[in-house]
């Protein structure tokens, strides 16, 4: 019986897994003034568990971001940017 439970558990806990599922975002980051900001905003969100990706473009002043929304989300990635002087926001 407990090898029973045991398994049911596990496979419980597996089909969470696969619920999450990749999303992407663009975030607005009108803090940048350089063309080195992009370096410190793109390891800012990099360090965000969960992000996969990050492209950030000092020209159009946004990070496009990739990650898996069991472990990251938006309040996540623009605490992330904003601890590191950058304040952003969710582009619309």
């Amino acid at each position: 019986m407990k090898k029973l439970i045991l398994i049911a558990a596990l496979a419980m806990s597996g089909a969470a897994g696969v619920q999450a599922a990749p999303q992407t975002v663009t975030l607005d980051v009108p803090g940048m003034t350089c063309a080195a900001c992009p370096i410190t905003v793109k390891k800012a969100i990099s360090k965000v568990d969960g992000v996969s990706k990050v492209d950030v473009s000092y020209e159009k002043r946004q990070a496009i971001v990739t990650f898996d929304d069991a472990k990251a989300n938006v309040q996540k990635l623009t605490a992330a940017t904003e601890n590191a002087g950058y304040p952003s926001t969710v582009k619309r």
